[in-house]
């Protein structure tokens, strides 16, 4: 698999497309109920939503992992939460039944959405199916791959640009996704020159 360390933002509005035609395909006109992941997947979910050729209903959701002590040892769990006030958690149940996409930016070791994939099939929905932008296969603990992707790629390195940040937690707007981009590198500063006296 070629290394690749930038995605332009036309080759991602194609891409994206190109996804968003496959899901409506798959959907028949069915309504979607779509699930995304906060704060990575936002700038993705948005693109992706409007490529959809079918009604729409969108549910938000942010992870949180938290060290918790279970029978006297301490284990890290995650834990998902709808976003909007008052909410203490994911209500499945109202999905019983439904056509649910869970959408979100990067698929790496998997753990994360193969938990919320399973939380949300308690609920017994009709389909239920992953899209996200990164497939990143050398990381993966768990069987799981998506039924959508806008590109697979080999790279460990942090993706930065459209929607995801860099380790210092600029480069969200960036309209490329880079790999250990500029936005994870800090400024270099260079001498001002100033006016000769």
């Amino acid at each position: 698999m070629a290394k690749v360390s930038q995605y332009t933002a036309g080759r991602i509005a194609n891409r994206v497309k190109a996804l968003g035609r496959e899901i409506s395909r798959d959907a028949r006109g069915r309504k979607l109920e779509v699930v995304v992941t906060m704060d990575r997947a936002f700038m993705f979910a948005a693109d992706l939503i409007r490529q959809i050729d079918t009604p729409v209903v969108l549910h938000f959701v942010r992870e949180d992992v938290r060290d918790v002590e279970i029978g006297g040892r301490e284990r890290r769990e995650v834990f998902f939460f709808a976003n909007r006030p008052g909410s203490t958690g994911i209500d499945p149940t109202g999905l019983k039944g439904r056509d649910v996409l869970l959408v979100d930016a990067v698929l790496d070791s998997g753990v994360t959405q193969d938990f919320l994939l399973r939380r949300i099939g308690e609920s017994k929905p009709r389909s239920l199916r992953l899209a996200v932008l990164l497939d990143k296969t050398s990381k993966r603990r768990v069987a799981l791959e998506p039924d959508y992707f806008g590109f697979r790629t080999a790279s460990n390195e942090v993706w930065c640009g459209y929607g995801l940040a860099a380790s210092n937690g600029t480069g969200r707007n960036h309209k490329n996704l880079v790999a250990g981009g500029s936005a994870n590198r800090p400024e270099k500063k260079g001498r001002r020159r100033g006016k000769k006296r």
